[in-house]
């Protein structure tokens, strides 16, 4: 796995601030970004993934500056950003467009190992039976889960989601971060997700990052991930199963979510 370092960022689109002088380094980790819309989340996944660049401050990835790590960082998008007319297979083999070429991709000219590589990541998320299944007869779920495959097939060292569950009702939801948790563990890549259902954050994440106006207001483990820091950080919300579990429970473990574990572990 590699090592996220974000230090000192600050970004300002004229004069407002998204972000203000915000560090953290990440290694090994399945990092949840926290945080109300507008507190900076997306801004701060552009600056990780070289989209955006800091007004002052560094990104870097296993030392070296972020801009120059493409294309080592796979990107996970809300919209999933799929070709509806053609299969899982193809839109997952598109990851490997930067290695292949555009003309050679079009013509399916790739690597047999980027072939495989498209293969065994939709194994990883529970598609390879769905893989020449047009991407627009699958439900949004699934779609997300090819996005996930697609990203994958970059070979990527670090995986970035944006609210990969936004769109998703809640047992698509739980089932795709189930994917999403044990794509990043079989590849062994460190993962920057950002997420706004904080009792699905509580159950998948390692780590958590709350951002509140573009500044870092917490950095904790699961152990420290408490009530009161989520009230802090969005006011009054359900964190029912936050209290469960520092009740002295695991985790708040719905039917939806047992039954999104077993379909993942299967």
């Amino acid at each position: 796995m590699s090592t996220l370092t974000v230090e000192n960022v600050t970004k300002t689109y004229g004069d407002v601030t998204a972000l203000e002088d915000v560090s953290f380094e990440i290694e090994d980790e399945f990092v949840v970004l926290l945080g109300e819309s507008g507190a900076g989340k997306s801004t701060m996944l552009r600056c990780v993934n070289g989209l955006t660049e800091p007004t002052s401050g560094g990104v870097y990835l296993d030392g070296n500056p972020i801009e120059e790590s493409q294309p080592s960082v796979g990107m996970i998008f809300q919209q999933h950003n799929l070709v509806d007319g053609v299969s899982a297979y193809l839109n997952a083999l598109t990851g490997s467009l930067e290695r292949t070429g555009f003309v050679s991709s079009l013509f399916q000219w790739q690597d047999p190992a980027d072939k495989l590589r498209a293969l065994e990541a939709l194994e990883t998320v529970g598609l390879l039976d769905e893989a020449h299944q047009r991407v627009s007869q699958m439900s949004g779920g699934q779609q997300q889960r090819v996005g996930i495959a697609r990203a994958l097939v970059q070979d990527p060292r670090l995986l970035l989601a944006d609210e990969p569950v936004a769109s998703l009702d809640p047992a698509s939801a739980e089932t795709v971060m189930g994917y999403l948790r044990k794509a990043a563990g079989v590849h062994e890549v460190t993962a920057l997700v950002s997420l706004h259902q904080v009792n699905i954050a509580a159950h998948f994440g390692d780590r958590f990052i709350g951002l509140r106006d573009g500044q870092l207001v917490f950095d904790v483990g699961r152990d420290g991930l408490s009530p009161s820091l989520i009230d802090d950080l969005y006011g009054s919300v359900e964190t029912v199963g936050l209290a469960d579990r520092h009740a002295g429970d695991t985790v708040d473990r719905t039917e939806r979510t047992l039954e999104a574990e077993r379909r993942v572990e299967a």
